[in-house]
């Protein structure tokens, strides 16, 4: 298969000489467009769920492009209530963002969650075509799980996982696929790929010449404001801090004002993707699944 773009601006970021480690980011940026911005995995264990008392099960997926995904299953404690389809964020792996999830079987939930192309035990090299393929992957083998198809699914995001999740679930409805998901949950996510893109190149004195030509090398149909309304009628919940140093707080404010109804927003005070360290924050998304398993 072709080869991917090696992920960029890590590893710069760890030379003696920061002029130094820009200059080579920059470059490789000219030579390989931006996508490489949103990847920043690695293949170590920091935690696995047994290690939390949690009952799992690894899950090995083929891709159509001879890839092997890994992930986790995560059964509920007791009759499930629902499941859970979890997409986490940039950086490292499924066992760096599992505490984000690790607390959903105990309230009843079942939980998938997957590593992209390129992280932990996945093959391969990232890029956005790869992680969105990656992402429809691992919701076809989800809802097609016997003890999965009587029960509410939903799609919970995180910052790259919501914007993946976001145009997985737009195509979804679009394409009448069924099971229907019964709601998103979009946490810490940006508004658009390109968007994103141009606003952090345009944050360093370096890059900022290069913000517009650069973002133009990510494709324009991956801006997730231009089809979160394509959701409806599948509810939609936004969550975004006012804290984030991250992803800042108009992202989540101009998804949420881009999608139809239903939709929720709630407004948070936390670092970014540590909303689940709040037991208020828990409570709202549980009262969100509770709410569409009710409808």
């Amino acid at each position: 298969m072709a080869r991917r773009n090696p992920r960029l601006l890590l590893n710069a970021g760890r030379l003696k000489t920061p002029v130094l480690g820009l200059l080579l980011s920059a470059a490789a940026l000219l030579q390989s467009g931006c996508s490489s911005l949103f990847f920043f995995p690695d293949r170590n264990t920091y935690i696995t769920p047994d290690r939390l008392n949690l009952i799992y099960e690894n899950v090995f997926l083929e891709t159509a492009d001879e890839e092997t995904l890994h992930g986790w299953w995560l059964p509920a404690q007791g009759k499930p209530k629902g499941t859970i389809y979890f997409l986490h964020g940039n950086a490292q792996n499924i066992s760096s963002h599992l505490l984000n999830i690790a607390w959903l079987p105990a309230e009843g939930y079942n939980v998938f969650t997957i590593d992209y192309r390129g992280y932990g035990k996945s093959t391969g090299a990232p890029d956005i075509e790869g992680a969105l393929h990656d992402s429809e992957i691992g919701l076809r083998w989800l809802v097609s799980k016997p003890d999965v198809k009587n029960t509410p699914t939903f799609l919970l995001g995180q910052s790259l996982g919501g914007a993946l999740g976001l145009i997985l679930a737009s195509e979804w409805v679009q394409r009448n696929e069924t099971p229907e998901l019964n709601g998103v949950i979009l946490d810490g996510t940006f508004s658009g790929f390109r968007g994103i893109a141009r606003e952090k190149l345009g944050a360093f004195w370096l890059t900022w010449p290069l913000q517009i030509p650069l973002s133009w090398t990510i494709p324009d149909e991956y801006e997730g404001v231009d089809h979160i309304a394509n959701i409806s009628p599948m509810p939609v919940m936004v969550i975004h801090s006012v804290r984030d140093g991250v992803i800042p707080f108009h992202h989540g404010r101009d998804l949420y004002e881009a999608a139809d109804e239903p939709k929720r927003f709630l407004q948070t005070d936390t670092p970014h993707a540590a909303t689940f360290i709040i037991p208020a924050y828990k409570n709202a998304v549980l009262e969100f699944f509770e709410g569409e398993r009710a409808n």
